[in-house]
C-alpha cells in the first residue's frame, strides 16, 4: 500500500489518497490548501454524513460517487474538496494496511483482488468535504442554473441556447456570469422522421429524441432484490448499456419525456419494461426490479374427442409462462402439421385419415414445452359410435351360489367400457365440448339365478350405447406425517398456485377436491410450526373421479446454527452417520441481502436440511416428481444425488435472508457413475408447476484439504432468493416402463382388478462395485391403477441387466397390498411374468430372506428388453418410447402383481358397480349407492356370545318405496372379530343399505334389513334405544324369528348409542373407512384398529355348536394359499382390523351399468 502523508494542524483532517495519479494528488493537495483557508477564514466548508453504498462481496468495496447520488441525492454536492475513508469498524483507511483507491471526484475504492491471499477488502464508508448550506452547488450563493432554453436554430442550422441564475445572497458579493450561452446545431433535416420530440431532438436513427445534458440513473434488482450485473439496457431493440458490479446504469443524453421507453433483459428473468417518467431535472433516477422468468407450463391438455366423418373438432393449447409463448405447432401422429401455428387447432370436414394423436409444441424466449398428446377417433356415418355388444365380466356370487352350467361360482353379467362416444354435438366450436358423452348401458335384463333355497336377482347387460358421462370428482386425501417418526404435521397449510387451499387436521390428515381440468396437482404443505421444511409432491389422482389416498412424509428441518455474515462460512450437506459428507456450501462473507435489497450485517441463523439418497429410507420424502422440461419441451426425468432445503434468517429480527453466489462443493468420490460427473447440474424447485429449472452447471476442480490430502470437487454457484429447495441432479436418458397391476385377492382374476391403487417405484442406483460403498436410491414415483394396471417410468440398462434395480410397492386407503411371494418356490403363472426373463430380472419380494420381514414389496433389476428376444417383448418392461403399447397391453401380456389381503367378506350388488370407477354407476331403482358422488355408508355392530368366531349376513330389499318394494338391492356377509380380552365374545361389523331418496330424488325408501347369523344363533339383545326409535318410526318390521332381526333401516344417522354408524363422503371407500374405524370403537367421532366388543352395540346372539370355519363358508371364495403368515412382531387387534378393513370398501361385482329408460324394470325377462 502506497501512503502520502502531510502534516497539518491538528484540527485539519488528511486526506487520504492512494493509487491515483500524481497530478491528480497534487491537485488534490492544492484544494486541500484552499479548503485550509478558506476554513480558517470563513468556515464555508463542512463534512458530509458517512456512506456506506456497498460491500466487499464479489470484486470489492466500492463507494463510488455516481452509487451515493443515487440514493443520496440532496446530500452530496456537485463537486467534493476532499475524503476521508474509514472502515465500519471506525478504522481509518490508512491504518488498515489494505491497498485502496481514492478521489473526491469519483469516489473510494478496494480491490479484493490486490489484497494478500486469503484476504479481502474491509467495508468502509466514506464522507465528502463540501461547501456549506448547499450540497447541490459549488457556489452556494448562487440560485442553480435554469434549463437551457429552446436552440434558435432550425434544421441543419447553428444557433444558441441560454440559460441564467440569480444572486440569492443579500450581503455576499456573487462573481461570475449571470447569463450563459452556447452553440446549439438544430435538428438535421431528415425529411422521413416522423417522430416528434417535446423535448430534445430526434437522433440519427430517428428512433429516439435526444437531450445532450440530461443524464438517466438506474438501479436494476433481480428476483430476490440481489443485485443484477450484467443486465441489458435497451432503447427501441438497441443496446444502450449494461449495468454495473452494483447493478447501476448510466444514460446520458435520453430525453425524460414521458415517452421514453427502456427495455431491461437478464438471463433467468422476465424480460421488462419501464417508462423514464418526465422531469424538468438535469438528472433523472429509475428504480427496476426484475422477477424471475416463469418457464412456461401446461394450464390443460387438449381434450380427446369422437367424431363422426364431415363434422368438426378443435383441440386447444393452454400452456402460460413469462413471457407468454409466441410461437405454436401442432402435430398428428408425431408428425408436423404445416401452417398450423395458432394456439387453437380447428379440423374441419374430418376424414377418417384425421383420427389420432394430436399435441402442440408452444415456445417462448423462456423455452419450449409440449402437451400431453390428446385421441381424436373418427367414426363412420353409419357406424355404430360404441360396440352394442358388451364386453365379457364375470362377478362372483355368493357361496350358496354355485352354477351347474359354468362349474364355477362366476357369472358373466357384460359391461359397457366408459370411452369417449359421439352423441348430440352442437354446432359449436369449442376446446372442451359442452357436454361429455361415454359409452354405457342401454339395455339390461333381469335374471334369476338358482341358489340354495333362493333365486338370486342379477342384472346382466345386454346392450350398449352412447350416452351423457356421469360427472364425477375427483378427490385427494392422506395424512402429512413426518418421515423419520409418523408425527403428524398438525394445522398446516396446503397451498396450490401459491393459494392455500386447505389445512391439515390434528391427526395430520386432509382432502382435497381437484379443480376441473386440473391436468397435474402440485401441493405444498407449509408448517406453521417451522418443525418441517416446506413439501412439494405431485399427488397422482383418478381422472375418473374418486378418491385416492396419500400419505405425504416431510422432512425435519435441522436445527439451526449461527454464522457470521462478515465471515466465509462452510456447511456440510450429508446425514449419514460414519461416512463423509456428500456436498458443502460456502457463503462468502457479506453475502446476505434483506429482502428489500439492503446488505445485511450481524448474525444469521442458518437452516440447511439435507435429503441424502444414500439413505434409502428418505426416498418417500422427496420433494416433487423429479421432471425438468428440456429444450425440445419434452418432460424428462432427473437423477437426484441429495436435495437441499434453506432457511437463512436474521438473528435478532428472525426476517428471512437471501444469499448472493453461495458456492456449492460436491465431493466426486461420492457419484459412482463416472458419465454423470460431466452433466451435473444445480437445479431449483418450482412450487407451482412442480418442476425442476436449473440454476447451473457444476465443473470439475481438484482442491486442498490439509497438507496432503488432495480431492476432486464438482463446484457451482447460485443464489438463493425467493426459492429455497434446491437438487443435484443429473438428466438420465436410459428409460423404461414397468407394467403392474392391483387385484382384489391372490385369484389375480382380470375383472377383480382395484383401480385407485398408489403403486410406487424407488431406483436404486448402479452398483457400486465394491461392499464399502453401499447402493443409493436416485428416484421415486409414483402412479395410479386404472383399469388396465399402471405403467411405472423407471431408469433401465439394456446392456447390463443389474446395472439398475428398483423397489415396487403398493398402496390402496393407507392399507399396503401383498406382492407376490418369491420362495420357497418361485411361480412365475403367479408372478405374471413368463422365464427365462423372470430370472433375468431377479424378482424378489422382501421376505425372500428374512420371512419376518413385510411381505408388500418387491425388488427387480431393470433389465432393458433386447429387440431380439421375442420373450421379452410383451412387458412386463417396456423402452420409454413403447409407454402407448405398455398402457394398452392385454391382460395376458406379462406383469407384475400385487393383492389385497382379503378377510372374510363378501359382497353382492343386485346392480352392480365398480367402487374404483365412479363413472360405471347407473341409473337404477335397485342401485346400492342412489347417488353418485354422494355415498351414504350404514354399519350395524352386533355382538355375538360363542367360543367360535360366527359368520353373520345382512340381506337388503326394498321395504316402502313402490318401486323397489320386496326387490333385492344386495347382501353382505361378514366373519366376526374375536374378543382380545373374552375368548367366548366376538363382534362383527355389518354393513347395510341406508335408508333415503332413490336415484330419481322424488321418494324414500326404508331399506328392509335382515341380520342373520350363520348357524344355531338366538338373538338375545336389542338395543333399546334403538327400539324406541323403530317403534316410534312407523311402519315396524316384523321379528318373530328370534334366529335374526329384521328393521325397517332408519332414515336417521343415529350414533353409537344406538349402535348404527353413518358417513357420508364424495367417495365410497372413503365413507366406509370412517364408518368402520368408528364401529370398531363403538363411538361417533372416533376410530380404532381393535375391536371393542362391548361398546356402541346394537344386537346380541348368543350362538353354539360347532365353529363355522372359513373352509365351511367361504371355502370357494377363498381359491388362493389362504392367509398370509402374521410376523410375530403383530397383535391380534391389527391383523382383526386389517382383515375387516381392507374389505370395507370392496364390492365383489364390478361392471358399469347404465338404464337411462330403465325405471327399474323395464328390459327384464
Amino acid at each position: 500500500m502506497r501512503r502520502n502523508c502531510m502534516t497539518m494542524p491538528l484540527r485539519l483532517l488528511l486526506l487520504f489518497m492512494v493509487g491515483i495519479s500524481q497530478a491528480t494528488f497534487f491537485s488534490a493537495k492544492e484544494q486541500w490548501r484552499s479548503e485550509d483557508s478558506m476554513t480558517r477564514s470563513h468556515d464555508n466548508y463542512e463534512w458530509s454524513t458517512w456512506f456506506n453504498v456497498d460491500h466487499p462481496g464479489g470484486r470489492g468495496d466500492y463507494e463510488q460517487l455516481d452509487a451515493i447520488r443515487f440514493y443520496y441525492r440532496a446530500r452530496v454536492c456537485e463537486t467534493p474538496r476532499a475524503l476521508e475513508a474509514r472502515t465500519t469498524d471506525w478504522v481509518p483507511a490508512r491504518e488498515t494496511g489494505e491497498k485502496v483507491h481514492a478521489d473526491p471526484t469519483v469516489g473510494f475504492w478496494c480491490l479484493n483482488e490486490e489484497q494478500g491471499p486469503e484476504r479481502n477488502c474491509s467495508n468502509y464508508a466514506v464522507r465528502f468535504l463540501c461547501p456549506k448550506g448547499n450540497g447541490l452547488n459549488f457556489q452556494d450563493i448562487w440560485s442553480p442554473w435554469t434549463d437551457w432554453g429552446p436552440c434558435s436554430a432550425l434544421c441543419g442550422q447553428v444557433g444558441v441556447q441560454i440559460r441564467s441564475r440569480s444572486c440569492s445572497s443579500p450581503s455576499l458579493l456573487c462573481n461570475g456570469p449571470k447569463v450563459e450561452r452556447k452553440e446549439c446545431h438544430g435538428p438535421e433535416c431528415v425529411t422521413d422522421c416522423a417522430l416528434h420530440c417535446v423535448m430534445g431532438r430526434a437522433n440519427a436513427e430517428c428512433s429516439a429524441c435526444m437531450c445532450e445534458e440530461h443524464i438517466l440513473l438506474g438501479s436494476v434488482r433481480g428476483s430476490g432484490a440481489l443485485i443484477a450485473e450484467g443486465a441489458a439496457i435497451l432503447g427501441s431493440d438497441k443496446l444502450l448499456t449494461l449495468t454495473d458490479h452494483n447493478g447501476h446504469f448510466r444514460i446520458p443524453g435520453l430525453c425524460p419525456d414521458g415517452n421514453t421507453t427502456l427495455t431491461i433483459r437478464l438471463q433467468g428473468h422476465a424480460t421488462q419494461s419501464v417508462l423514464v417518467p418526465k422531469s424538468a431535472e438535469r438528472t433523472t433516477v429509475v428504480s427496476v426490479q426484475l422477477k424471475r422468468t416463469d418457464k412456461l407450463h401446461v394450464l390443460s391438455n387438449p381434450e380427446s374427442k369422437a367424431r363422426r366423418e364431415g363434422q368438426t373438432a378443435a383441440f386447444c393449447c393452454n400452456v402460460a409462462g413469462t413471457p407468454q409463448p409466441d410461437k405454436y405447432q401442432w402435430f398428428h401422429n408425431n408428425s408436423l402439421l404445416e401452417r398450423k401455428s395458432d394456439s387453437t387447432l380447428v379440423l374441419k370436414n374430418l376424414h377418417l385419415e384425421h383420427a389420432g394423436e394430436y399435441y402442440c409444441r408452444a415456445s417462448s424466449q423462456s423455452g419450449a414445452i409440449k402437451t400431453k398428446p390428446a385421441m381424436l377417433n373418427i367414426i363412420g356415418q353409419n357406424s355404430h359410435s360404441c360396440n352394442p355388444k358388451p364386453d365379457p365380466h364375470l362377478i362372483r356370487l355368493p357361496h350358496d351360489c354355485y352354477q351347474n352350467g359354468t362349474n364355477s361360482f362366476y357369472y358373466d353379467v357384460g359391461k359397457c367400457p366408459s370411452s369417449t362416444c359421439v352423441g348430440q354435438l352442437d354446432n359449436g366450436i369449442r376446446c372442451k365440448d359442452k357436454v361429455a358423452y361415454c359409452c354405457g348401458v342401454a339395455k339390461m335384463e333381469e335374471r334369476h339365478l338358482a341358489c340354495q333355497g333362493y333365486q338370486l336377482p342379477t342384472m346382466v347387460v345386454t346392450e350398449c350405447g352412447c350416452q351423457k358421462c356421469v360427472d364425477t370428482k375427483a378427490i385427494v386425501h392422506g395424512r402429512a406425517v413426518a418421515a423419520d417418526t409418523g408425527e403428524p404435521m398438525r394445522f398446516g397449510h396446503i397451498f396450490m398456485n401459491g393459494v392455500r387451499i386447505s389445512r391439515t387436521g390434528y391427526k395430520g390428515t386432509f382432502a382435497i377436491h381437484v379443480p376441473p381440468e386440473t391436468e397435474r396437482l402440485v401441493l405444498t404443505f407449509v408448517d406453521n410450526m417451522n418443525t418441517f421444511i416446506n413439501t412439494t409432491k405431485v399427488l397422482p389422482f383418478n381422472a375418473k373421479g374418486g378418491a385416492v389416498y396419500h400419505e405425504i412424509q416431510l422432512t425435519r428441518k435441522k436445527v439451526p446454527v449461527t454464522i457470521r455474515s462478515s465471515e466465509t462460512n462452510t456447511l456440510d450437506l450429508g446425514e449419514v452417520e460414519g461416512r463423509e459428507a456428500m456436498a458443502h456450501i460456502q457463503i462468502p462473507p457479506n453475502s446476505f441481502y434483506k429482502e428489500n435489497g439492503e446488505v445485511f450485517v450481524g448474525d444469521v441463523n442458518a437452516s440447511v436440511t439435507f435429503l441424502d439418497p444414500r439413505d434409502v429410507s428418505t426416498a418417500a420424502a422427496a420433494q416433487s416428481d423429479l421432471n425438468f422440461v428440456g429444450n425440445e419441451g419434452d418432460t424428462l426425468p432427473l437423477r437426484t444425488y441429495g436435495m437441499f432445503s434453506v432457511d437463512f434468517r436474521g438473528g435478532e429480527t428472525n426476517e428471512p435472508l437471501n444469499a448472493g453466489e453461495v458456492k456449492v462443493f460436491l465431493d466426486s468420490a461420492q457419484v459412482m457413475m463416472p458419465e454423470h460427473l460431466g452433466t451435473m447440474k444445480l437445479w431449483s424447485l418450482n412450487p407451482e408447476t412442480g418442476l425442476w429449472e436449473e440454476e447451473g452447471s457444476l465443473e470439475l476442480e481438484k482442491k486442498s484439504r490439509g497438507k496432503r490430502e488432495e480431492r476432486t470437487f464438482l463446484i457451482g454457484n447460485l443464489e438463493i432468493r425467493e426459492r429455497r429447495l434446491f437438487n443435484l441432479d443429473v438428466p438420465e436418458n436410459r428409460r423404461c416402463y414397468v407394467k403392474v397391476r392391483a387385484f382384489r385377492s391372490e385369484r389375480f382374476m382380470p375383472s377383480e382388478q382395484v383401480e385407485g391403487v398408489v403403486v410406487s417405484l424407488i431406483n436404486m442406483e448402479p452398483t457400486a462395485g465394491y461392499s464399502s460403498n453401499p447402493r443409493a436410491w436416485g428416484r421415486f414415483d409414483s402412479v395410479i391403477t386404472g383399469s388396465n394396471g399402471a405403467c411405472l417410468p423407471a431408469f433401465c440398462d439394456e446392456q447390463k441387466a443389474d446395472a439398475y434395480t428398483a423397489y415396487v410397492m403398493a398402496n390402496l386407503g393407507g392399507e399396503e397390498l401383498e406382492a407376490v411371494a418369491s420362495t420357497p418356490k418361485l411361480n412365475p403363472n403367479i408372478v405374471g411374468v413368463p422365464q427365462p426373463y423372470l430370472g433375468r430380472l431377479n424378482y424378489r419380494r422382501t421376505d425372500h430372506d428374512n420371512p419376518r420381514l413385510k411381505k408388500t414389496a418387491f425388488s427387480i433389476n431393470l433389465a432393458k428388453p433386447s429387440p431380439n428376444t421375442a420373450e421379452e417383448a410383451n412387458g412386463p418392461v417396456y423402452a420409454f418410447e413403447k409407454l402407448k403399447e405398455c398402457e394398452e397391453a392385454p391382460f395376458s401380456a406379462a406383469h407384475f402383481r400385487f393383492s389385497r389381503v382379503e378377510g372374510d367378506r363378501y359382497d353382492y350388488n343386485t346392480v352392480p358397480f365398480n367402487e374404483d370407477d365412479p363413472m360405471s354407476w347407473t341409473e337404477d331403482y335397485l342401485s346400492w349407492w342412489p347417488k353418485p358422488m354422494e355415498y351414504r355408508a350404514c354399519y350395524i355392530k352386533v355382538k355375538i356370545n360363542s367360543p367360535h368366531e360366527i359368520n353373520v349376513r345382512s340381506h337388503n330389499m326394498g321395504g316402502t318405496h313402490p318401486k323397489t318394494v320386496g326387490q333385492l338391492y344386495g347382501l353382505r356377509d361378514i366373519r366376526s372379530i374375536r374378543d382380545m380380552d373374552q375368548t367366548a365374545v366376538s363382534a362383527v361389523c355389518l354393513e347395510f343399505k341406508c335408508s333415503g331418496m332413490l336415484y330419481d330424488q322424488a321418494r324414500v325408501d326404508r331399506t328392509l334389513v335382515k341380520v342373520i347369523p350363520q348357524g344355531s344363533c338366538k338373538r338375545d339383545h336389542v338395543n333399546p334405544l334403538l327400539q324406541e326409535y323403530l317403534v316410534n318410526h312407523l311402519p315396524l318390521a316384523v321379528n318373530n324369528d328370534t334366529n335374526e332381526f329384521t328393521m325397517l333401516a332408519p332414515l336417521d344417522p343415529l350414533g353409537h348409542n344406538y349402535g348404527i354408524y353413518t358417513v357420508t363422503d364424495q367417495d365410497p371407500r372413503t365413507a366406509k373407512e370412517i364408518a368402520l374405524g368408528r364401529c370398531f370403537d363403538g363411538t361417533s367421532d372416533g376410530t380404532s384398529r381393535v375391536m371393542k366388543s362391548n361398546e356402541g352395540v346394537a344386537l346380541m346372539f348368543t350362538c353354539g355348536g360347532r365353529e363355522v370355519t372359513r373352509q365351511n363358508f367361504f371355502q370357494t371364495l377363498q381359491n388362493s394359499q389362504g392367509q398370509i403368515a402374521i410376523s410375530g412382531g403383530r397383535i391380534e387387534g391389527r391383523q382383526n382390523w386389517r382383515r375387516q378393513r381392507a374389505n370395507a370398501s370392496r364390492n365383489s361385482q364390478r361392471r358399469s351399468t347404465r338404464d337411462p329408460k330403465g325405471r327399474g324394470s323395464k328390459a327384464r325377462s
